[in-house]
């Protein structure tokens, strides 16, 4: 996993519960990089497992619910690091609709070796898309908070429902109505 994952995480960590739970959740875990992440580095995803778990842990919120938060954030990183990015779309489907073939095609050219989900549009209409999400990390929630600021970025709202195809939450489908 890429190191901006992790250091845009523990920033937001600092900034929602403070330097003090950064440092507990950090101690608690068992980092093999002791928790000392580079932007450009790459992680092991067991590492944000556990700091995900502690924090769950110490606060009393979901990891689904931690996933969502930072997905907003991480949504804003990605706007201020790559506006042109956005700036391609006009639409929110089309941009969600895009993930595969374009948008992970672009941060593979940063990031050759990242390890990112892959998104199948089943069904794609002007208003409405059916999308599954693989991957062995399981982070749809990270990916459904994404789609909830792509819609937020185009002042648009939608309706996205998710629908488990594997219990684990491997494999998802995303139901996305725009209202």
């Amino acid at each position: 996993m890429k190191g901006i994952v992790f250091t845009e995480f523990l920033e937001l960590v600092e900034d929602k519960f403070g330097l003090e739970m950064v440092d507990n959740i950090i101690n608690a875990s068992n980092l093999d990089s002791g928790g000392v992440y580079t932007a450009v580095g790459t992680y092991s995803f067991s590492e944000m497992l556990q700091l995900l778990e502690h924090l769950s842990a110490n606060t009393g919120i979901s990891i689904d619910d931690l996933l969502l938060v930072y997905s907003e954030h991480f949504f804003s990183v990605l706007k201020d690091s790559y506006p042109g990015l956005l700036e391609t779309y006009k639409d929110p489907i089309e941009m969600i609709s895009s993930i595969e073939n374009h948008i992970h095609v672009e941060v593979r050219k940063i990031y050759p070796d990242a390890e990112l989900p892959t998104f199948e549009v089943v069904e794609k209409t002007e208003n409405s898309l059916i999308v599954i999400y693989r991957s062995s990390r399981a982070m749809h929630h990270f990916g459904l908070g994404l789609m909830n600021k792509t819609f937020e970025h185009f002042n648009s709202t939608a309706t996205i429902v998710l629908e488990k195809l594997k219990e684990d939450g491997t494999e998802v489908k995303f139901l996305i109505n725009k209202n």
